[in-house]
């Protein structure tokens, strides 16, 4: 595990809120030098603390209103090969491998409670190795930053 300061979870925090803010700006908020900030930033990154930096589309403008987490079982000894196949289908965004009563749990999203009907049972059913599924309509989403600090 990589050595962090309350420095880096500071910057750390402040970037997961807003990747877009620039050095100068960290700075006065954080109350640090911004060469300080920079070298921590650049420190961050070659240590891959800092994966990437993205942006958060807001998928209901664009009218994707309804997503989809999916939970799957299947014949274990196709997994990578059914995984391959889900990935194909559009609006599938994550799969992600779980403990529990399911084998993977997909992410979807659709434009409509018929196009994801569609998706799960047209494109998902038909996936060979797909032994069962339960669909989990998202409702209302509240969301907060992970919170690097301690209290």
């Amino acid at each position: 595990m990589v050595k962090i300061d309350d420095l880096d979870l500071k910057i750390l925090s402040e970037l997961s809120n807003d990747a877009a803010i620039s050095v100068p700006k960290l700075s006065v908020k954080i109350n640090t030098n911004s060469s300080v900030v920079y070298s921590r930033i650049k420190r961050l990154l070659k240590q891959k603390l800092i994966q990437r930096y993205t942006i958060d589309v807001n998928d209901k403008e664009l009218g994707y209103t309804v997503k989809s987490v999916t939970g799957i079982n299947m014949d274990s000894k196709k997994r990578n090969t059914i995984i391959d196949e889900l990935f194909k289908i559009y609006g599938v965004r994550e799969i992600s491998e779980v403990t529990g009563r399911f084998d993977i749990m997909v992410t979807m999203y659709a434009k409509s409670l018929n196009d994801m009907h569609k998706i799960v049972s047209e494109k998902i059913g038909n996936i060979n190795g797909i032994l069962g599924s339960e669909s989990f309509i998202e409702m209302k989403r509240r969301t907060k930053p992970m919170p690097y600090m301690p209290e």
